[in-house]
């Protein structure tokens, strides 16, 4: 999709042009998985598929909503914002009442969003849509918000009407990315810096397992409940101590394994991964993409074996693709239980080994697998027409 075939879109739902269009990317994350809800560290990077969101405003107070790749439609009141069972229109709806509760400038208006950016491999389209819909209306409104204004206000949407405690770094890498740059961001204190991505003759391939495990829905923020008590522990003995990141693993030894065995993995973990954000970063600014490959495959171990996000089938994906000709890293990617891994691949070894993964995990699972490659990008934008 683009810009002019979303507005195309508009005009035929709503019979004249749209106001203000948007584009939000949505993103990868190389590495530093689960580590942003632990204010730790994080390596994403948007993406080159994204979610177009066009809108124009209405002489009434009724907001007239259309998602175009669903075909779904959804009309209210703005005097009748709450969550829905619809749930894309949550994402919608979510950024309304934020601007609503923040006392900002909100009137009627159309609204339509769809794109190129598929659900299901974890590239964050929940995150994109959020980001979207606020640029536009912060733009159609005049609400004046500056960027990491769109960013807090679509983390706190997602928490409130889609019920995901996230962290904040899927609408950071929506709103702040970069073309050929990955992003580190410490969730903690929010400064960033723009890592360069140089990759070589390699590329990021995203393998599909197409399934989504039942544990995810309340996985996620079990996870995140089990953290904050490992951090608690630490903290009753050593108040300094910030975040998980800020420990070392004699305090988590010391205070978290006596309690509780699997809170104490949990944490390990945590620690460990915020070692490989920072070691991996290291790496890029030094061109050594063999050293970052295989921080993506200890990555994979810890969520595997500590945090146990994973699942067979993406641990079968990590495992096939291990030792392969031009494969220099591969992990889980996103909240784990399925979704998709990322891989670091040679550009030339692609094909063949989309297509051996392919066969093989459909001998193994009997699921068909799902692949393509995606190039970096420059993050939100937004324009009135």
């Amino acid at each position: 999709m683009s810009t002019e075939t979303a507005a195309d879109l508009f005009v035929q739902q709503f019979g004249g042009p749209p106001a203000v269009t948007a584009r939000a990317p949505g993103r990868i994350n190389l590495i530093g998985e689960h580590t942003d809800y632990n204010d730790g560290f994080v390596l994403p990077a948007a993406v080159d598929k994204s979610v177009f969101v066009c809108v124009g405003p209405r002489p009434d107070r009724q907001v007239h909503l259309y998602a175009t790749d669903l075909g779904e439609s959804l009309t209210l009141s703005l005097d009748e914002v709450a969550p829905q069972s619809a749930s894309w229109a949550n994402y919608v709806l979510g950024v309304v009442d934020q601007l609503q509760q923040n006392g900002l400038p909100v009137h009627g208006f159309n609204l339509t969003f769809g794109g190129d950016l598929p659900q299901g491999f974890g590239l964050s389209s929940s995150a994109a849509v959020e980001c979207g819909v606020l640029g536009a209306l912060n733009v159609l409104f005049g609400c004046g918000l500056a960027p990491w204004d769109v960013v807090r206000m679509a983390q706190r949407a997602e928490h409130t009407f889609a019920g995901v405690r996230c962290g904040i770094m899927d609408m950071f890498a929506s709103v702040f990315g970069r073309r050929e740059q990955a992003m580190r961001l410490d969730c903690l204190s929010l400064d960033f810096a723009y890592v360069p991505l140089d990759l070589q003759d390699c590329k990021i391939l995203l393998l599909n397992t197409n399934v989504k495990h039942s544990l995810a829905s309340t996985a996620y923020n079990t996870r995140r409940q089990e953290c904050e008590q490992g951090l608690r522990w630490v903290q009753a003995r050593q108040p300094e101590v910030r975040s998980l990141r800020d420990a070392t693993l004699d305090l988590l030894d010391r205070y978290v394994a006596p309690l509780d065995a699997v809170i104490h993995r949990r944490c390990r973990f945590v620690w460990a991964e915020n070692a490989r954000v920072l070691d991996a970063c290291a790496d890029l600014h030094a061109g050594r993409l063999e050293a970052f490959g295989e921080k993506m495959y200890g990555s994979h171990a810890g969520l595997s074996r500590e945090y146990e996000v994973s699942c067979p089938e993406l641990d079968f994906l990590v495992d096939f693709v291990r030792d392969r000709p031009g494969v220099l890293g591969a992990r889980m990617m996103g909240g784990g239980f399925g979704g998709c891994t990322i891989n670091l691949v040679r550009a030339a070894a692609i094909e063949p080994l989309a297509s051996a993964a392919a066969a093989a995990y459909r001998s193994a699972t009997g699921l068909s697998l799902s692949a393509f490659v995606v190039e970096t990008a420059d993050g939100l934008s937004v324009n009135r027409v």
